[in-house]
């Protein structure tokens, strides 16, 4: 049973992008498409042959890179992209207070206009993926930015939470279609000397989009209501949709594959038996069960005394993303320092920390905690996400896909219990939910750190 560490053999891993292989880290990322390694002994053949290497030198020259016509255009149109799909995947979660209130709903009900959204992109992001090695990536982004943008013009006239939550699980789904086919549509049309910039403006259009979303629409809120914020919204990634599809250069290499759905599950079967995969599947769940769990309840806190804080500076508080960037950027210093077993308990020290700082009845020290719970899941995702397109002999895009399904899968999971915990028992309750959650993540590197010392003492 392999490790989750392989310094050891191989040294250390570092996380930070780096090339096609980069993992993309967000609190929302786009799925790292990684070029696969030649397997000894595949367990399931991939969906598609690697070209030999004189043929792949010369696909990669005819490419986009600085300078050429469409390369600009390219990015930016990626970055519209990114901005829109992430606004709209998360733009309830800073109104729950409002729409608690007008709909009559509890937070453990209210939370589902999150939970559901994130449910319906980690059930529909592994069939996107396939789809869009048939039928295009170019497409599979315009059809996924359509369908949402509709859906979000829609919801704000949603006339109770069922048919809200609803709405916002289909409109889960149609986002799904971005982070399945954006890195590989990157990767497919740009020089990979220069795939790391283009990958870097896409990221942060996810972190724009997300922050961004969550503050314009806890700010027109205040002033007009949770519909109007959710319009401003809507309004917002149509134009932003409409930007993307002006922008955006056709696809030049793109080779339709043909759907083969059981080498497909063949590839994910071997993928789900990989005990490595299967433990930073978990630690990337379990760090994303805090992220929601935290940033699902904090409006219900902010609001309430001793706070009292208005929608709009409860919106305020996810400019904390800002230092998620930070973190993804110093994770593979770290990674490359520590190790990714160390780099991974400093994650978890971090966050535990900050959940513990937020216990207190004070604004700074809430916010200090969030910068830290951020800090320390940002790191540990990058190092989890990263790890996941390195370790993947082959199937590297199934081994992402599923890695983004169960991050989605601890993000529904942390908003619904979290809320349910909330309202049981308050914030004490969300923070003890989240420290269990860490100290499942801490055992589970702590096993694989003890796997790994085993043949280092034969």
């Amino acid at each position: 049973m392999p490790a989750l560490d392989t310094e050891a053999s191989s040294g250390p891993v570092d996380a930070s992008p780096a090339g096609p292989a980069s993992p993309v880290t967000d609190a929302s990322p786009a799925i790292a498409v990684a070029a696969p390694a030649a397997p000894a002994a595949p367990a399931a053949p991939d969906a598609s042959a690697a070209p030999d290497a004189a043929s792949a030198e010369h696909s990669d020259a005819t490419k986009l890179s600085p300078g050429d016509p469409g390369h600009g255009r390219m990015r930016l149109a990626l970055f519209a992209a990114g901005l829109s799909t992430f606004a709209l995947l998360y733009s309830t979660q800073a109104l729950l207070p409002e729409i608690s209130q007008a709909l009559h709903a509890a937070p453990e009900q209210a939370s589902w206009t999150v939970s559901g959204a994130t449910v319906g992109l980690a059930v529909a992001v592994l069939p996107l993926a396939a789809l869009s090695e048939r039928f295009g990536r170019r497409r599979m982004l315009t059809a996924s930015l359509a369908v949402a943008v509709a859906l979000a013009l829609v919801i704000p006239f949603a006339p109770s939470l069922p048919v809200l939550i609803a709405l916002r699980t289909l409109q889960g789904a149609a986002v799904a279609g971005v982070p399945a086919s954006a890195m590989a549509f990157l990767s497919d049309e740009v020089r990979a000397r220069h795939l790391v910039g283009a990958v870097g403006l896409f990221v942060a259009g996810n972190s724009v989009g997300g922050m961004s979303g969550r503050i314009l629409t806890g700010w027109v809120t205040e002033a007009w209501g949770w519909r109007a914020g959710l319009g401003a919204v809507a309004v917002t990634s149509l134009l932003c949709a409409v930007a993307f599809r002006l922008l955006v250069p056709p696809a030049r290499h793109f080779t339709p594959a043909p759907l083969h759905p059981r080498r497909i599950a063949a590839t994910v079967r071997a993928h789900l038996g990989n005990a490595l995969l299967l433990r930073l599947y978990a630690i990337g769940l379990l760090f994303m069960v805090v992220f929601g769990a935290v940033y699902t309840v904090i409006g219900y806190r902010l609001v309430a005394e001793p706070f009292g804080l208005s929608q709009g500076l409860v919106g305020s508080v996810f400019a904390i993303y800002l230092v998620g960037t930070a973190a993804s950027a110093t994770a593979g210093r770290l990674n490359a320092r520590l190790g990714r077993r160390g780099t991974l308990y400093l994650g978890i020290g971090t966050a535990s920390t900050g959940l513990l700082i937020s216990l207190a009845d004070s604004v700074p020290a809430v916010v200090a905690g969030l910068v830290l719970i951020t800090a320390g899941f940002f790191a540990g995702h990058a190092v989890a996400s990263g790890s996941v397109s390195r370790t993947a002999a082959h199937g590297a895009a199934q081994a992402s896909a599923l890695y983004q399904m169960s991050y989605y899968v601890g993000s529904s999971l942390g908003g619904a219990l979290g809320a349910v915990a909330f309202a049981a028992a308050g914030w004490a309750a969300t923070v003890a939910l989240a420290l269990g959650a860490m100290v499942l993540a801490a055992g589970i590197t702590l096993y694989a750190s003890r796997r790994a010392a085993v043949p280092a003492r034969a």
